[in-house]
């Protein structure tokens, strides 16, 4: 039986992968319990990345922004 890579899981779970292997990894994941178990990790990871936000530091923010208003004054003044 061919081994199912992670890598090959993550294009599953994408969508990413061709009929054929789509077919083959559903089977897989129906019969071996390792490959399920590594599966729902993924989709498990994948949900928490969903909930993360980013969002610079009020400090970084305003440190770029007196940085902008200097080079606007300085440009306005020549």
């Amino acid at each position: 039986m061919h081994s199912i890579t992670q890598e090959e899981l993550l294009q599953y779970m994408y969508g990413e992968t061709s009929i054929e292997k789509t077919v083959a990894i559903k089977a897989a994941l129906q019969t071996d319990w390792s490959l399920r178990e590594q599966y729902n990790l993924l989709v498990a990871a994948q949900q928490n990345l969903e909930k993360v936000t980013l969002a610079p530091r009020k400090q970084a923010i305003d440190f770029i922004m007196n940085y902008a208003s200097k080079q606007v004054k300085e440009c306005t003044e020549q």
